[in-house]
C-alpha cells in the first residue's frame, strides 16, 4: 500500500515538472495553473528544509 502511495507521488512530481517545462514553452492556461501550483508546493518543500536545518544547528542551551 505505501508502495502505491509513493508511486502516486511520484507521478505527480513529474507530470507537475512536465508542465512547468510546458508552460515555459507556452502551453495551455491549465498548464500554467498546474505549474504555478509546483513552483509553489517546491518552494514550501524548500523552505521547510532550510527551517529544519537550522532547527538542527540551534544549540539546545543546556550547558553542554
Amino acid at each position: 500500500m505505501a508502495g502505491l502511495v509513493l508511486l502516486g507521488v511520484l507521478a505527480l512530481a513529474a507530470g507537475g515538472c512536465a508542465c512547468v517545462v510546458w508552460a515555459e514553452r507556452g502551453g495551455p492556461r491549465w498548464v500554467r495553473y498546474v505549474a504555478t501550483v509546483t513552483l509553489a508546493a517546491s518552494e514550501l518543500v524548500r523552505r521547510s528544509g532550510k527551517n529544519r536545518r537550522r532547527n538542527l544547528n540551534r544549540p539546545t542551551g543546556d550547558g553542554d
